[in-house]
């Protein structure tokens, strides 16, 4: 019987990748990626070459059908995507929930994602948090999010780009004024950084220096702990 493994990839430190993916991408049959160039710089760097399908939120519907086609016909096939681990924030639902539905086991293969990896480290309190993921591309839509959980008694965390980190920001500061963040930036690179500032003064910092990388932010909206 064929199998679905969902794999964690590092984010960043290829030497992050667990045993028991490496060991995972050297036995299947096909790799579903959801960029082939940088799964081949993976690959490469473990001496595993594989068939490559690409499967990225653009052909997701229909790579998932394709992809269903040869685990039906026996295929062991390991779903990888850009970096961290599928489904979340990437790819993945679409052949996941063909998978269950055609009684094809899906395993999970843990690791690496920036979630995870910025919520360990945090210097806020993380014992209850929501993850939001990326927000919508339309301010109004993004807005409207983060409205939802105004009056939460939890931490909010969210992932941003480099190009709309300060709009984002103004809008975490607007909604819910002054409250402490943990920024990760870069997490498991070599130009990892993590800030614990105020809303106000992470708009001061990035405003006067030019953003790069990816964001995890975590916006700490526990009651008892108030605006700064």
């Amino acid at each position: 019987m064929s199998k679905l493994y969902i794999v964690g990839t590092p984010i960043g430190n290829l030497k992050d990748i667990t045993l028991r993916a490496i060991d995972t991408l050297r036995e299947c049959d096909i790799i579903a990626c959801e960029d082939t160039r940088k799964a081949k710089i993976l690959l490469s760097h473990f001496n595993i070459n594989k068939k490559l399908i690409s499967y990225h939120k653009d052909n997701e519907e229909r790579s998932a059908q394709a992809i269903l086609k040869y685990l039906v016909e026996g295929n062991n096939i390991a779903l990888i995507s850009e970096a961290g681990t599928p489904n979340l924030s990437d790819p993945g639902y679409d052949i996941i929930q063909l998978a269950y539905k055609n009684d094809i086991e899906v395993v999970p293969i843990p690791g690496v994602s920036a979630l995870t990896a910025a919520v360990s480290v945090a210097n806020l309190p993380v014992d209850r948090f929501f993850f939001l993921g990326f927000l919508p591309m339309k301010q109004g839509k993004r807005k409207k999010i983060l409205e939802k959980y105004k009056d939460i008694d939890a931490a909010l965390v969210l992932y941003e780009s480099p190009y709309k980190l300060l709009k984002t920001l103004n809008l975490i500061k607007e909604i819910y004024g002054n409250k402490q963040l943990f920024i990760a930036r870069e997490l498991t690179k070599i130009y990892e950084e993590k800030l614990t500032l105020t809303s106000d003064e992470a708009i001061k910092y990035f405003s006067e220096k030019k953003v790069r990388g990816e964001f995890v932010i975590i916006v700490n909206l526990k009651n008892f702990q108030g605006e700064l």
